[in-house]
């Protein structure tokens, strides 16, 4: 049970890549605290039945394209009448070398990691301005910060959006809006799949010796998203058990 609360009764809150995972924690926290959550997902029935198990609504759409990111918030709005906190987490991998990664392997993890935090946050703006403030909350990577063998594509894809997390910080403050992102390091079904021994080399590295559970990323998530973090913006904080030191 966490002992930090917050008051979300009243505010629409868009969760993407929220079927399963981190996106699916963070979109139940904002459900515990009274928020009216669309839980937005590339997969249709997935994102369905999240929605149905914590009481959210659940939009399929694929956030790399612009008609359907519109679509999204054209529907959000119509039927809450405002946008108040977005947050970027939906995300694909195409692992492999970069001198094994094909253009279409590039491109597809670009346009949804970077291209649909672009889109998200650009097509929430004018309902930003017109109520004079919202928060984006983007989630980036280590490797974003470290990068990491096979994952060119995503590491540059994560390194993106630290730069545009910072930029729209800085172009979206005059309309009240603060843009923040967290860095995870989270038990997922990716980190699932790293063999034993793998595992175990990964957790020695991590000062706290431990992966982060889902629903701590969503804590943060729900503090940068909060009145209390008001005064916070351009920051992309290591929610990642130290390993970033």
């Amino acid at each position: 049970m966490a002992n930090l609360t917050f008051d979300y009764i009243a505010r629409t809150i868009v969760v993407t890549g929220a079927a399963r995972g981190v996106g699916r924690a963070i979109a139940e926290r904002f459900r515990e605290a009274g928020g009216e959550v669309f839980c937005v997902d590339a997969d249709a029935d997935a994102v369905t039945e999240t929605a149905k198990e914590i009481g959210a609504t659940g939009v399929a759409a694929d956030i790399s394209d612009t008609a359907q990111v519109e679509e999204l918030y054209e529907r959000v709005v119509t039927e809450t009448g405002r946008v108040d906190v977005v947050v970027n987490n939906a995300g694909i991998l195409r692992d492999g070398m970069l001198w094994k990664l094909t253009d279409d392997e590039w491109e597809a993890v670009l346009a949804v990691h970077a291209g649909g935090t672009f889109r998200m946050t650009r097509a929430a703006v004018p309902h930003f301005r017109r109520q004079g403030g919202g928060r984006i909350i983007n989630v980036t990577s280590y490797s974003g910060l470290r990068g990491n063998l096979g994952q060119a594509n995503y590491a540059a894809a994560k390194a993106g959006i630290i730069g545009f997390t910072k930029t729209a910080a800085k172009e979206l403050a005059r309309f009240g809006v603060t843009v923040n992102a967290i860095s995870p390091n989270a038990e997922t079904r990716m980190i699932d799949s790293i063999p034993p021994e793998r595992r175990r080399d990964i957790e020695e590295a991590i000062p706290l010796r431990r992966f982060g559970a889902p629903s701590e990323m969503a804590a943060a998530v729900a503090f940068l998203a909060s009145d209390e973090a008001a005064y916070i913006t351009g920051v992309v904080l290591p929610v990642d058990g130290g390993i970033a030191i």
